[in-house]
């Protein structure tokens, strides 16, 4: 067998490339090289090294003045905007543990998770967008007389806005800022930054010290906390900057991807931080703002989702945009159309490489070359440090079959601890006396290296790069009172990738129509969940034990073209 052909180890162990630290001496390490060189760009106010660091260090010792230490839980529920990275490297310098929600969250999805992490801090912003549903949460919490969460730290957006856009902001738009009727401490996060600057942190283990818990579907689509230590996320970011075969070249990033996930977490934040970069940094994506932003900046480095890609192929914004900075655009999230990757590169004079990973990898796993080939449709050679096998997928305690597809697995110093609170049977598998992460992928690798996904074991449905569980979705239609099964799957879409599609039975004797259960139950899910559509059936298709089957479902979708 060649080394290639059913996993690829590498000759070195890790340990002798990479120096696994803090998190926040990423940061801490570039401040010291570069102190007066920007770091943050938000709407065009400016943060220079030597003072995001300063920010972080006084961030810290509020956090511990608040109760943050080794292993306390602080959630972020916030968008790309320069307190969730203050907060991000300020709670994991006091000890913490930093827990991301994601703002598209229901109250109901964010309350689960609240409670599923042990969260008892979050910091987030007096925004309609996002306090009434963390209000929704802690009024919840206390009819139930549950929950652990004890204090908000509530920033807003004026403090960190040119003065302009801050005066515009006060005149025109006003944050929910009513005060709970809860026993509940409420701390504004400027006077986190009233602290004097941390100077004897805790003593942090970077192998072992939890620095972030990252909720992904798992293999099971059932949601549930990765346990990334510092030294899975320093190392990534370190793995990351690694490939870059310009090291000294300007490194100007466009931060439109959220930060809350795990591909911008590392991609974006922690591996340009690492550099001594800058991060151009928006709120969320939005076609216009973003295009302005690479030609103004002149970003060198656009990661993004396929979704990003097809929004500014379709504008003709396109065709008068100087994009002639960008040395590279990654792409990742989810799989990208040859078609899409071709298209762009030639109306855009960029150049897109795939890559792979998932929130169990701290990020990232695989990468086409930055310069050199390029396979379209592959995920790319493994990072340094990063072991690759193909499991047999009937019996994962043994390799593939020579030249067959396999389970993907994956070793590496970026793979996490295990799950929060959860069995991990099933997600590793033991082989030559290590342990491999199963990513539930089918692949194969060729001669020179680039693996190819060529199926999914996985039911999760991916969304314009965000992963959406069916279970959940499913969950929420079973509490319809016509609803007697249902099922939910991924159905191809131009723009998305994928999107969710229902097929539901119903009740004897119930009456409903497809409009009206696709209406409730998108008003009951997240944005980037909605469906496209409830399919009403007579019968559901089911196995020889009578479990629902999604297979037969997704043969006559794709059937359909």
């Amino acid at each position: 067998m060649s080394r290639w052909s059913q996993g690829y180890v590498h000759p070195t162990p890790w340990d002798t490339v990479f120096t696994a630290v803090a998190v926040p001496e990423l940061l801490f390490n570039s401040a010291a090289r570069t102190p007066d060189a920007l770091a943050l760009d938000f709407l065009g106010a400016h943060t220079r090294y030597a003072e995001l660091a300063d920010q972080v260090r006084r961030a810290a010792a509020g956090f511990i003045a608040i109760g943050v230490g080794r292993g306390v839980k602080v959630g972020l529920f916030l968008p790309n905007c320069p307190q969730y990275v203050v907060a991000y490297y300020g709670a994991m310098l006091a000890g913490g543990t930093v827990v991301n929600f994601s703002p598209l969250y229901t109250a109901e999805e964010l309350a689960t998770q609240v409670a599923d992490s042990g969260t008892t801090i979050m910091v987030s912003l007096d925004v309609q967008a996002l306090y009434p549903t963390l209000a929704k949460v802690v009024e919840q919490a206390r009819a139930n007389a549950s929950g652990g969460l004890h204090t908000l730290v509530i920033g807003n957006l004026p403090d960190v806005l040119p003065w302009t856009l801050a005066l515009g902001y006060r005149l025109t738009k006003h944050g929910d800022r009513h005060r709970l009727d809860a026993p509940i401490n409420h701390v504004h996060f400027r006077d986190l930054l009233a602290h004097p600057p941390l100077t004897a942190p805790p003593a942090l283990d970077p192998l072992h010290d939890v620095a972030l818990l990252q909720y992904t579907g798992g293999t099971t689509g059932v949601p549930k906390g990765a346990v990334l230590t510092h030294a899975n996320l320093s190392i990534n970011a370190m793995q990351v900057a690694a490939i870059d075969p310009e090291p000294d070249a300007p490194d100007r990033i466009l931060g439109a991807l959220p930060f809350f996930h795990v591909f911008a977490n590392t991609c974006v934040l922690n591996r340009t931080i690492l550099h001594g970069g800058e991060i151009i940094m928006l709120p969320r994506f939005e076609l216009k703002p973003a295009l302005k932003a690479i030609a103004a900046h002149q970003i060198t480095a656009v990661p993004g989702v396929p979704t990003m890609y097809r929004a500014m192929l379709d504008s003709p914004l396109l065709a008068g945009t100087d994009m002639a900075s960008l040395r590279i655009c990654i792409s990742g999230g989810a799989p990208m159309p040859a078609s899409l990757k071709h298209d762009f590169e030639v109306a855009s004079g960029a150049v897109i490489v795939e890559g792979y990973g998932l929130t169990e990898s701290s990020g990232v796993v695989a990468v086409n070359p930055y310069a050199g080939v390029n396979k379209t449709g592959s995920i790319g050679q493994p990072l340094a440090g990063t072991d690759l096998r193909l499991l047999d997928r009937e019996d994962p305690t043994r390799l593939a079959p020579e030249g067959e597809p396999g389970e993907l697995a994956v070793s590496g110093p970026q793979i996490m601890a295990g799950y929060h609170g959860r069995d991990d049977a099933g997600t590793f598998a033991t082989l030559e006396g290590k342990r491999w992460l199963r990513t539930g992928d089918v692949a194969t690798i060729d001669a020179d290296g680039y693996v190819f996904i060529v199926d999914r074991l996985k039911d999760m449905i991916a969304v314009g790069g965000f992963k959406v569980f069916p279970s959940l979705l499913e969950a929420q239609l079973y509490k319809h009172p016509a609803v007697h099964e249902a099922i939910v799957i991924g159905i191809p879409d131009t723009r998305l990738g994928e999107r969710p599609k229902a097929f539901v039975t119903l009740n004897a004797g119930a009456e409903a129509t497809s409009a009206e259960l696709l209406d409730w139950l998108n008003a009951r899910i997240g944005k980037h969940e909605r469906a496209v559509a409830v399919d009403i059936r007579d019968s559901l298709p089911k196995t020889m034990i009578g479990k629902l089957s999604r297979k037969e479902l997704v043969a006559e979708e794709r059937a359909k073209g």
